[in-house]
């Protein structure tokens, strides 16, 4: 475990560094002397000096990022010797966390911390990767593609950091104190993490800061024009063809059926004919049927489309849950982690029920992820939304409490999210967003949407108690808009977490929605709850939100770049 968490320091501070170089390689390109020394011969501050006190300006945990970068920098200005001196300090740091990872230990005592650590082993490994290509994205920088570069990088940075509060999250309910040993392990490595992610939101006024000219936008290609079924004028037919087509004319790359009529009866079969990081298509066929097994998808499986024959003709189903002894990151019955993952026409489900309370049905954790006219069932934590970018087209959504939960960039079109009945004297709530940091660029959007609820939610006496949401973590963001909201939501709309707990820190905003549970003359007014113009909204379409342009036509699935 200290080995991880201090690869992850490692990774983290060769971030900053990279940004540090980028800074100063631009710096002296355009004219500024370097000097020696921790001050110049007029007493002046070092190009070094300045470089890091602007770097480090916009970050929460200002004295961490100056003191691994500044304290240990000496008299260089080289690009080069930052990065050998960020390691230098990481080394240090690797060596204090392993003396203290005295939660190895407690591993063989209790189970569920031992299924703890190893659940983070993965989160942090995952944590890792992404910021490993966020400095290797970063190695590549050029100031003409500074948007492209920043989508990125927000976007890793981002799954970066929720990675690792996943593993956090893992310590609770544990026994003991192994939930505080490891939060103080990973303290140092979440405050570098976080001042990355500062840094790189904030790039285009750094490097103004320290009078760098040439900044520009990067040009998109815009998806003006849109046909009737959906898709860009401009879309590859190819493309169009595979999505839009019936599972019959689709030639896969492998075919499951549970009557024996293809290569596989079960899905798992499947997973070893997939080749690994690939940047070819990889067509799952599942015929219709009901597969009873729980299905990973490494994060090594990428552009993988999986196909049924229907949402409700092709099921997977599965039970883990929480109080059946699994943890939630564990419990999903599909879990997508290789980027460009796409379902289509299939479902997706975890029967656990009510009384086993976190059951997940869907987990992705897919960059550029695209899940269309899919049907997830379930009751506690549906569909975990977890990190990265994610678009759902036309797909039904059930659920009881925080039925879509996570940290993505995520952005719902034409879906249906439908409430289910709890258990007794329960409450449900549609969404739980899960941004930690505010500089994340993470989000729930439904956009024209429905939100209503089985006839026995309508029915219950006493009456279920609905919200839109509720806030997981500090800056939990959603915004609902354009979309049809029946009278099962409660006058209120929200509903806290806990007490008072992030109300000021929140971003909740509701814009032209439609229907009986759409009036808000009645709603909390958090500090938190935001009015919003055509303008904000159109901020989170997803276009601007995920950026969608760059690469959700190539799915060929129908898609609304704008409001």
């Amino acid at each position: 475990m200290g080995k991880k968490a201090a690869v992850l320091g490692v990774s983290s501070i060769f971030l900053v560094a990279m940004v540090v170089a980028a800074v100063v390689t631009v710096t002296r390109k355009n004219g500024e002397a370097a000097t020696d020394g921790a001050a110049g011969s007029n007493g002046g501050i070092t190009t070094t000096t300045k470089a890091i006190k602007s770097i480090c300006q916009p970050t929460d945990y200002k004295d961490t990022c100056e003191k691994s970068l500044g304290s240990a920098a000496g008299n260089t200005t080289d690009p080069k010797e930052l990065i050998k001196v960020a390691f230098q300090v990481a080394v240090k740091n690797i060596g204090e966390v392993m003396k203290n990872s005295t939660v190895l230990q407690q591993a063989a005592k209790d189970p569920s911390i031992s299924d703890a650590l190893e659940n983070c082993h993965e989160l942090l490994d995952y944590s890792i990767a992404d910021l490993q290509r966020s400095f290797e994205k970063l190695g590549n920088f050029e100031i003409s593609k500074l948007d492209a570069y920043l989508a990125d990088l927000k976007t890793w940075l981002s799954g970066a950091v929720t990675y690792q509060q996943t593993c956090l999250d893992g310590f609770e309910n544990t026994t003991g104190d192994s939930g505080e040993k490891m939060k103080k392990l990973l303290k140092t490595a979440g405050e570098l993490t976080s001042n990355g992610l500062a840094m790189v939101s904030q790039f285009s006024t750094i490097l103004q800061n320290l009078g760098v000219p040439g900044l520009g936008g990067v040009s998109r290609r815009l998806l003006s024009d849109v046909s009737s079924d959906g898709f860009p004028s401009w879309v590859s037919e190819g493309s169009r063809r595979l999505l839009q087509a019936s599972p019959e004319s689709v030639k896969p790359d492998v075919v499951v059926a549970k009557d024996g009529s293809g290569k596989y009866k079960t899905i798992n079969e499947a997973l070893k004919d997939i080749p690994l990081k690939s940047n070819t298509t990889f067509v799952i066929y599942v015929k219709a049927g009901i597969y009873e097994e729980n299905v990973e998808f490494s994060n090594q499986m990428r552009n993988v489309i999986l196909i049924g024959d229907g949402p409700t003709k092709t099921k997977i189903t599965g039970n883990k849950s929480k109080v059946g002894g699994t943890a939630t990151f564990k419990s999903a019955t599909v879990a997508a982690n290789g980027d460009g993952f796409v379902a289509k026409n299939i479902g997706f489900e975890n029967s656990a029920g009510s009384e086993m309370h976190q059951a997940v049905a869907l987990r992705v954790s897919s960059d550029m992820a695209v899940v269309y006219n899919c049907q997830i069932d379930g009751y506690q934590d549906t569909l975990y939304a977890h990190v990265h970018r994610q678009f759902y087209r036309d797909c039904i959504i059930t659920g009881t409490i925080d039925f879509i939960f996570g940290d993505a960039i995520s952005v719902f079109q034409n879906c249906k999210m439908v409430v289910r009945k709890p258990l007794d004297n329960q409450s449900c709530m549609v969404t739980a967003q899960g941004r930690k940091e505010h500089f994340e660029t993470t989000g729930i959007v439904l956009q024209n949407c429905t939100i209503t609820a089985e006839p026995d939610v309508l029915t219950a006496s006493p009456p279920v108690k609905v919200y839109l949401g509720r806030p997981w973590k500090n800056f939990s963001r959603t915004i609902i808009m354009n979309s049809q909201i029946d009278s099962v939501i409660d006058p209120e709309g929200w509903a806290p977490w806990a007490g008072t707990a992030y109300l000021d820190t929140l971003y909740y905003a509701e814009y032209n929605n439609r229907g009986p549970g759409a009036v808000q003359t009645k709603r909390v007014t958090w500090p938190g709850i935001k009015k919003i113009t055509a303008d904000d909204a159109a901020g989170y379409t997803a276009a601007k939100f995920l950026f969608g342009d760059d690469w959700i036509p190539k799915t060929g699935v129908p898609y609304n770049p704008g409001m």
